[in-house]
C-alpha cells in the first residue's frame, strides 16, 4: 500500500493539535491564503457602516461607501500604524485616527493631515487606507489576507448552489447580534468535530431524537455536506417537540428543505447552518496553537408570524444545548491530544469529511509533519 493510501487512513498527528512552531506555520500557510468572512452586507446596510474582523494579529474593515460599495480595508492609520476603529461594529461619515486625526474617506482615500505642511515627502494620493482582497458571494463578505492563486469562495462552494438557491441568501437580515464563544482547543478540533458523523448517535440525543437514522455526510472538494430530515415521531424532548409541531411552512422554500436541517462547511474554518426558520455561519478564528474564537451570526428573512419567532427562540435552546455537548467534547480531545499514549487513530471509511479535510492539511503542510514536533 503507498504511503498516501496509508496515512488516508489515519487522523492527523496529535502534536499538530499543540505545536506552536507548527501552527505559526499553519497560519501562513492555511489561514492566511485563505477567505475569511466578516459578515452580511446586511450588517453593514447604511453609508459609513462597518463590520471588523480580528485575525493573526490582522484588524479589517468592511465598510459601505457613499456609493454604496462595500470595500475592506487594513484597521490602520499610515501614519504612526494606529487602529482606526474599535469594538465589532459602527459608523462613521469619516473614519478620523484617534491618535494624529489623519482623515480618511469610505473609499480608503487619505483626505486630511494637520500640519500637512509638516510633511514634505508626503504624497496624499498614495497613503490612502490598504485595500485588503474581497469577495461577496450571496450577500456575505469574505477576505483574504494573502492572494496564492486559490479558488474563489463562488467556485468552492459551486457544489452547493442548487440547494442552498432557495434560501435567498443574499436577501436575508441580521436575526440576533454577533457573538464570538472562546473555545480552549485547537481551531482543527472544531472543524473535525462539525463533520463528524460519528459521534452524533453517541453525543447527541436531542439532534438522535430529531433526525432518527436520516443523518448524512458527504464531501465535495472544498466543502463538506451534512444534514438531517425531521422525523415525524414526537421528541420527549419540550423544546425539541415544539420545534417539529409547530415549525411553520416557509413558502419560499421547496418541500425538500421544509424539514432539513443541512450543514456546508467551507475550507478551511466556516460553516453555514440552514433550517427552514432560519440560517447562520459559523467561523472558527484562530488565537493560538490551542485556543480559537468561535464566530456566530444567525439571519433570516423577514418573518413576522407568532409561530416562526417562537419557533426560533426553541432552534436556539435546542443549538445550545447540542454547542455545549460539543463543547465539552473537543475540550477533552484538545485534552488527549497531549497525551503521550495518544498519536494518530485510525478512520472510518464512512469519515469522508475528515479524510478529505487531513489530506488538504497534509498537501500544503507535508514537509513539516515528516518532520516531527518541535518539542
Amino acid at each position: 500500500m503507498a504511503d498516501s493510501e496509508a496515512l488516508a487512513g489515519y487522523g492527523l498527528p496529535s502534536w499538530v493539535y499543540h505545536d506552536p512552531a507548527y501552527f505559526a506555520a499553519e497560519m501562513e500557510r492555511v489561514i492566511r491564503p485563505s477567505w475569511q468572512i466578516i459578515c452580511h452586507a446586511s450588517d453593514i446596510p447604511n453609508v459609513g457602516d462597518w463590520h471588523k474582523l480580528d485575525l493573526l494579529g490582522e484588524s479589517i474593515i468592511a465598510i459601505r461607501g457613499e456609493d454604496g460599495q462595500i470595500r475592506t480595508f487594513a484597521n490602520v492609520c499610515r501614519h504612526r500604524g494606529m487602529q482606526l476603529v474599535d469594538g465589532t461594529t459602527g459608523c462613521a461619515k469619516k473614519l478620523v485616527c484617534p491618535y494624529h486625526a489623519w482623515v480618511y474617506e469610505l473609499d480608503g482615500r487619505l483626505s486630511g493631515v494637520p500640519m500637512k505642511g509638516d510633511y514634505p515627502e508626503l504624497d496624499m494620493a498614495s497613503n490612502g487606507l490598504f485595500a485588503v482582497e474581497c469577495e461577496l458571494w450571496n450577500g456575505f463578505i469574505f477576505v483574504r489576507l494573502k492572494d496564492d492563486g486559490g479558488p474563489s469562495v463562488a467556485d468552492m462552494m459551486a457544489p452547493a448552489d442548487d440547494e442552498i438557491a432557495p434560501y435567498r441568501l443574499s436577501e436575508m437580515q441580521p436575526l440576533l447580534p454577533p457573538s464570538t464563544r472562546e473555545r480552549r482547543v485547537n481551531w482543527k478540533n472544531v472543524g473535525d468535530n462539525y463533520s463528524d458523523n460519528l459521534h452524533i448517535p453517541v453525543a447527541h440525543d436531542g439532534l438522535t431524537r430529531l433526525f432518527g437514522k436520516s443523518y448524512r455526510i458527504s464531501a465535495h472538494g472544498w466543502v463538506d455536506r451534512m444534514s438531517g430530515e425531521l422525523v415525524d415521531r414526537p421528541s420527549t424532548d419540550f423544546w425539541e417537540r415544539f420545534y417539529q409541531t409547530h415549525l411553520p411552512h416557509v413558502d419560499h422554500l421547496p418541500d425538500t428543505h421544509q424539514r432539513r436541517w443541512l450543514y456546508w462547511k467551507l475550507w478551511p474554518n466556516m460553516a453555514f447552518d440552514f433550517y427552514a426558520d432560519q440560517m447562520d455561519f459559523m467561523h472558527w478564528v484562530p488565537t493560538g496553537p490551542e485556543t480559537c474564537g468561535l464566530r456566530v451570526m444567525t439571519y433570516a428573512l423577514p418573518d413576522a408570524r407568532r409561530e416562526m419567532k417562537l419557533v426560533r427562540n426553541a432552534n436556539d435552546r435546542i443549538n445550545s444545548t447540542v454547542n455545549r455537548e460539543d463543547t465539552w467534547l473537543i475540550e477533552r480531545v484538545q485534552a488527549g491530544m497531549r497525551s503521550q499514549f495518544f498519536d494518530a487513530g485510525p478512520l472510518a471509511t464512512s469519515e469522508v469529511c475528515l479524510r478529505s479535510f487531513n489530506a488538504k492539511i497534509r498537501d500544503i503542510m507535508g514537509d513539516l509533519l515528516a518532520k516531527g514536533p518541535t518539542a
